[in-house]
């Protein structure tokens, strides 16, 4: 099994450090992600890039002003994917991106003296808790004004199972002319989580970052620590893990038909898929004893075997997945359903190239990219993954059309892993990783898209790591996919993006 696609890391200074990314960008790299890592009065700032086939780091280190603050040229301006990560970083590092257009709290509503959380320095103070006093509430902005346009806000708190987040949807009633988002309420400080834990434990934070993409998380946080002990997992750890991200994705994206079908108000195709996502979930409880494939994928490999032998998996799933195909057919023809999806939520295709959509999202509107198309574990001796693409303009039906054909994607690359299982003889699932200082990145595909991990060991045990999903990457173009819908059409363009909050507020 060949290693994983290229990355590497470039140290700057803070001038040319934003002319590269910037310029990176504007040649047609992908920008990926931006953190800060605190470094006593210092900071060291990192821009993830992706591009031919390689992810890269450009890193640079600010120090402080004249007054004691962290500043640098804002990249918004030129770079609009970073909006969301400047707004970020500047609350949990109190770096401050000088010129950027809307630095309103994002993850953390912090009251003033409150310190920040400085993310990579673990003698930081932490958040301090305020007792017999009342914290005082900010009302959201405002950006639409004229008569009869009020702010609906809908959120924090839900009716059904639904993960907390404010949206405050601007409206003179039916048309939602703007929207804006604060996520800040499921903020569980998942940062500060992994610092000085041992490496072996940091798995059970990453399985925990997005509870629907745990085996995602888990596969980008170890591609990390086995890019730093330059080891590579057996052969049947890699097909074990492929076996385990796909059936993840194939849940996923059955959910995603099962809200939608929910906000139509399509009650048997609700239930039936509901029936079938169970279905997978209870199989992947049948391999390894959780629903969600916790504690399946360990640093070096697998922790066991599947407890069903090839042949019975694939058996297993045939089953199911005939079941969904033809509850597929049946919805896709249902007229009424058909026209609430069509030309709703529709994202831009320019849009979605400049901001670098991700995993459905960004595929719905044309973009071919996908993490497994840069192989890792067994993806590299399986059939290569095309990155789905489909005509429609980047709307809620096109949304859907790439997971029924990212479902089809996955049964094959399941049963294609099954096969290579059956004729392996190599009985080793996991291999020793050393466990070494330093900085290395760590990707994998999961159901929402792209997850990034840029991981720094000190002293053997964890000093930094940033995981960047999908779920966040993609979030802030929700602002922009309700040009033409009214309010009823909110329930469907959210569920079409598939994202996972706890993902966006972390």
């Amino acid at each position: 099994m060949s290693a994983p696609a290229t990355s590497w890391v470039v140290d700057l200074r803070p001038g040319e450090w934003h002319t590269q990314v910037a310029g990176r960008v504007a040649t047609g790299d992908r920008f990926a992600g931006l953190y800060s890592t605190r470094r006593q009065d210092a900071a060291q700032l990192h821009a993830l890039l992706v591009g031919d086939g390689a992810v890269s780091c450009l890193r640079t280190l600010l120090t402080p002003d004249a007054d004691g603050s962290l500043s640098y040229r804002s990249l918004t301006p030129q770079v609009p994917a970073a909006f969301w990560y400047e707004r970020a970083m500047h609350d949990l590092s109190g770096v401050l991106p000088v010129g950027h257009p809307r630095l309103d709290p994002l993850l953390l509503a912090r009251q003033p003296g409150h310190p920040s959380p400085r993310p990579g320095y673990a003698a930081a103070e932490t958040l301090e808790k305020r007792r017999h006093s009342r914290a005082t509430e900010r009302h959201g902005p405002v950006d639409v004004t004229g008569g009869g346009v009020f702010t609906l806000p809908l959120g924090p708190v839900r009716s059904g199972v639904v993960e907390s987040i404010e949206f405050l949807i601007e409206t003179p009633g039916e048309d939602i002319p703007h929207l804006n988002i604060r996520p800040h309420y499921k903020h569980r400080g998942v940062a500060k989580r992994f610092e000085t834990l041992p490496v072996a434990d940091g798995i059970l934070i990453a399985e925990r970052v997005e509870g629907v993409a745990s085996v995602a998380h888990a596969l980008a946080f170890t591609h990390a620590v086995e890019t730093l002990g330059q080891v590579t997992p057996p052969r049947r750890a890699g097909l074990i893990r492929v076996i385990h991200a796909e059936l993840e994705r194939i849940a996923n994206h059955l959910d995603v038909a099962m809200r939608l079908c929910d906000a139509a108000g399509l009650a048997v195709p609700f239930s039936r898929f509901g029936w079938h996502k169970e279905s997978v979930l209870r199989l992947i409880s049948r391999l390894c004893g959780n629903r969600f494939g916790r504690s399946v994928v360990c640093v070096g490999g697998v922790r066991a075997e599947p407890t069903l032998s090839p042949a019975v998996l694939c058996g297993q799933l045939a089953a199911i997945v005939q079941r969904i195909r033809a509850d597929r057919e049946a919805l896709m023809v249902d007229a009424s359903f058909l026209d609430r999806l069509r030309g709703t939520g529709r994202l831009d295709p320019s849009l979605a190239a400049s901001h670098g959509a991700l995993g459905p999202v960004g595929r719905a509107a044309g973009l071919a990219d996908d993490a497994r198309r840069r192989p890792y574990d067994g993806y590299t001796e399986l059939p290569t993954v095309a990155g789905t693409t489909v005509d429609g303009g980047g709307d809620v039906l096109a949304r859907l059309r790439v997971r029924w054909a990212e479902i089809e994607t996955s049964v094959e690359l399941i049963e294609a892993a099954c096969d290579r299982l059956k004729t392996l003889s190599d009985p080793a699932i996991a291999t020793r990783v050393p466990v070494s200082d330093g900085f290395a990145l760590g990707w994998a595909e999961a159901p929402q898209g792209e997850v990034l991990y840029a991981l720094e060991i000190r002293d053997g045990v964890i000093g930094r790591c940033f995981a960047r999903t999908a779920s966040f990457h993609n979030m802030l173009l929700f602002h922009d996919v309700f040009a033409s819908d009214v309010f009823t059409d909110f329930p469907f363009i959210e569920a079409s993006f598939g994202l996972c909050y706890a993902g966006v507020a972390m």
